[in-house]
């Protein structure tokens, strides 16, 4: 008798147990979510919204739509809101990667390329175009061969051949120089070929699809996060400048009163241009030339030269900034130790310049500058 008992004591335990369980789990749901648990009206946690929800098309899908993100360290320093465009999150590492693919689609349309057909697009760059152009031309059916001047970033070569490219390094000098790198990319491309194959030069310097894939695509994206152009100032730099050009002209048109700086490395003549309507650079005077085109340890921005893609837009910039190397590492080191951002030479270029531009502008206005690649192509020469 006593067994019985003490099994049917243990078995309203259980049963008990049990009820008290759903009962308390269903209460703190009711609790936390205000309703059933199995269609809660607000989560605990706001997942972040994928970058793109839909599938895309191969490789080239992939390119654009990168967040705009906010920099922590430089908005709390200088109480303005600064915003980066994180363009190294694109899938060739860059914002070139829009300049390339966008060169590759004109060509295709204007009945110049084929995919399939051996044909090779050539072009002069120190690095990351050629990345870019190498990523898409093997994405679409064509080769690709680089002109690079000898004194980059040894990833950035090693990065090209790994994707396939044909790498030809040349000796710095002069645009004036046959041997140039973009003077030889060109003359390449007219040797190469027959009646099935075709050499395109891409010409990024002059090509005005370069300007068009900002003027078109990165421009209404910047416009868009920030909820209808809400933005004071845009800070960049420029090398080709077709991202300075094609941004400029397209926000510019929808945003009355915002302000554009150029930001430009030691060496450069761009910021002597937009001040002055002079090309001059300190580094020009006679005897003091060390490099072919800017003496500094940045890499993809600054020129000594007017560019087609540059001048579709020079007139709409308001001011320009000079920043030194010392200044480009400092703000490097700063951004990885305070934000965990590790960005290349031109990017810490441009968020230098945007801290001026927050000073100069006061607290309270938002400025958008573009985070052009990672650190990681940067390694042997910027860090």
């Amino acid at each position: 008798m006593t067994l019985i008992t003490d099994r049917r004591d243990l078995l309203i335990g259980l049963v008990s147990g049990s009820i008290l369980s759903i009962v308390s789990t269903g209460a703190l749901f009711y609790y936390f979510y205000g309703s059933t648990p199995d269609a809660p009206t607000t989560p605990l946690t706001t997942i972040p919204p994928a970058r793109n929800s839909t599938v895309v098309e191969g490789v080239d899908g992939l390119i654009g739509n990168t967040p705009l993100m906010k920099i922590r360290s430089l908005s709390e320093a200088t109480g303005c809101t600064i915003l980066g465009k994180a363009e190294f999150m694109n899938p060739g590492g860059s914002s070139k990667d829009r300049v390339a693919l966008n060169i590759i689609r004109s060509a295709e349309e204007q009945g110049i390329l084929t995919p399939h057909k051996g044909s090779t697009v050539f072009e002069g760059t120190v690095g990351s175009t050629g990345i870019s152009i190498a990523m898409i031309a093997r994405a679409k059916g064509y080769k690709a061969w680089i002109v690079m001047p000898d004194d980059q970033a040894q990833e950035k070569y090693q990065l090209l051949e790994k994707l396939g490219a044909h790498v030809q390094k040349v000796r710095p000098v002069s645009i004036i120089d046959k041997n140039q790198f973009v003077n030889l990319a060109r003359v390449q491309a007219s040797r190469f070929g027959d009646d099935k194959r075709v050499g395109y030069f891409a010409d990024q310097f002059e090509n005005e699809a370069n300007f068009y894939a900002h003027y078109q695509a990165t421009g209404p994206e910047i416009y868009q996060q920030t909820q209808g152009g809400h933005l004071d100032a845009l800070v960049l730099g420029a090398g080709t400048g077709g991202t300075l050009s094609g941004l400029t002209c397209y926000l510019k048109a929808r945003v009355a009163h915002l302000k554009v700086f150029l930001a430009d490395p030691q060496g450069s003549g761009l910021y002597n241009k937009v001040k002055y309507n002079t090309m001059y650079a300190p580094t020009e005077k006679e005897g003091t030339r060390r490099r072919h085109q800017v003496d500094t340890v940045v890499e993809g921005i600054g020129v000594n030269r007017l560019t087609r893609n540059f001048d579709l837009g020079r007139r709409l910039v308001d001011d320009a900034y000079r920043v030194t190397d010392e200044e480009a590492v400092k703000m490097s080191r700063f951004l990885v130790r305070e934000d965990g951002l590790f960005l290349g030479s031109s990017s810490a270029v441009n968020c230098v310049a945007a801290v001026r531009v927050a000073r100069q502008l006061g607290p309270g206005h938002v400025i958008v500058t573009l985070l052009n690649d990672s650190g990681q192509r940067h390694l042997t020469k910027f860090w």
